[in-house]
């Protein structure tokens, strides 16, 4: 998508319907007519729920991670190293399943890039988890207490010589590096720019040369898989862009989940300071990303905000503003929040009734929250859908599932707004559970 040139004029809602007209006219050969409605048919099913209408029936639109993989019979590793694997397994899954999203395989990542870069933060199958495991953060203090200031003052400045030499081996020199800010006056551009001449630093360089060219390859196969599905199957991707909530930012990946808790108490003023400067940089993450991929739903995942890892008190003072903030930014230029309450938000689901928070636009997936309480508090304010449990899906019984299913749907779903999607990111399941799961969504989710 290219914002038009008269995109800051237009309104908010000139905006948003601008989006979804790009998002359902996609640059896509379908191989036929009846297909190309059937994937505008789907996104309009996705409006629909967005602005809390009735659809002509509940989107199923699973949140999937390496499951693919296992019911094609390969690993996760060979899906992240063999591009030709990658394709057969997502294919397939799109190809047998009747979902209404497509199952993208741009979630899962290339392997190849990954070693290239030497990436630390996460250990993925093939390098340093089992072959047929999903990837794990390795959490770290990758942001030392001190440094709260440097972050503040040049957040690009502090992830380019502090956090992604710390997270990276290819960009472990870049610490050497001056600040590109420092390119303002002639006499002082040749020193400022000697650490570009030290042996280490271009070989970093050529190790992200080598990188882009890994990911070159990747984003094209990605495309190829990702594009062929929906051509073939009308199949509208349900994430278009990523962002994260600031004080996830700093929580899971610079302070780690232990330090960002000592900090509420410890440096609690820095906490705010720097969900301040990091704002921004999120908003413009979820704009760019929902932009380049012509979707305008922006994927944020929800991490330290849970019940279970913060009180009420700290989530009014700490979390929620920041992220409230985000949400209407996003919003403001058309986009459609689509935040993944991962955990339990039963104790803070009237923060999500805020009424500064745009209604109508706005999309609230939850894992083991009650369904039943998110429907007394969101009802005809935001859109919602979950949360069939992914534990479900690979021990229960098909017949168990079809009733729980039945039962979510009576009880939530009635008055519009829902989406039936899984508590969380399924990467092991029973094939007749997922089959399950579709036939009772298809069979109690018409209206």
């Amino acid at each position: 998508m290219t914002l038009t040139e008269d995109w800051d004029q237009l309104s908010t809602e000139e905006k948003y319907e601008k989006r979804f007209e790009n998002f359902m006219n996609p640059d896509i050969d379908f191989v036929s007519k009846e297909v190309e409605e059937k994937y505008k048919k789907r996104v309009k099913r996705l409006k629909d729920v967005v602005e809390l209408k009735k659809p002509d029936k509940i989107p199923i639109v699973p949140n999937m991670g390496f499951y693919p993989a296992q019911y094609a019979g390969i690993t996760a590793e060979e899906a992240m190293y063999d591009f030709d694997k990658l394709e057969m397994a997502w294919k397939k899954i799109n190809n047998d399943f009747n979902f209404d999203c497509l199952i993208t395989s741009a979630l899962i990542g290339s392997g190849p890039l990954f070693e290239t870069l030497d990436f630390q933060l996460y250990r993925w199958p093939g390098n340093g988890a089992k072959p047929d495991t999903p990837y794990q953060c390795v959490e770290k203090e990758y942001m030392k207490p001190e440094e709260y200031d440097i972050l503040i003052n040049d957040p690009t400045g502090y992830f380019m010589r502090y956090y992604l030499p710390r997270t990276f081996g290819a960009f472990e020199p870049w610490k050497k590096l001056s600040p590109f800010t420092d390119l303002v006056e002639l006499p002082f551009v040749g020193g400022n720019l000697v650490p570009m001449g030290l042996p280490d630093v271009q070989e970093s360089f050529k190790k992200l040369i080598k990188a882009g060219d890994k990911a070159m390859e990747w984003i094209q196969a990605v495309g190829a898989i990702d594009g062929q599905s929906t051509a073939v199957h009308g199949l509208p991707a349900n994430i278009g862009g990523f962002t994260k909530a600031p004080f996830d930012t700093l929580g899971d990946t610079l302070r780690g989940t232990k330090n960002i808790m000592l900090d509420l108490y410890r440096r609690p003023e820095k906490i705010k300071e720097a969900m301040d400067s990091l704002l921004p940089l999120a908003i413009e993450m979820g704009l760019n990303s929902a932009t380049a991929n012509n979707n305008p739903f922006v994927f944020i995942p929800l991490h330290k905000g849970a019940d279970s890892f913060m009180s009420r008190e700290q989530f009014a003072e700490f979390y929620w503003p920041h992220l409230k903030k985000l949400i209407i930014g996003l919003a403001k230029e058309g986009c459609v929040p689509s935040l993944f309450v991962e955990g339990a938000y039963n104790n803070r689901l009237d923060f999500l009734e805020d009424p500064e928070l745009p209604e109508d636009k706005v999309y609230w997936f939850f894992d083991k929250t009650d369904m039943v309480k998110v429907k007394e508090h969101l009802s005809n304010k935001a859109a919602f859908g979950g949360n069939v449990p992914a534990s479900m899906l690979k021990t229960s019984t098909p017949d168990k599932v079809k009733e729980y299913v039945r039962d979510l749907i009576e009880k939530v779903a009635g008055d519009g707004g829902y989406m039936l999607t899984t508590g969380a990111v399924i990467d092991d399941a029973e094939a007749e559970n997922m089959r399950a799961m579709i036939e009772a969504g298809n069979k109690y989710g018409k209206y």
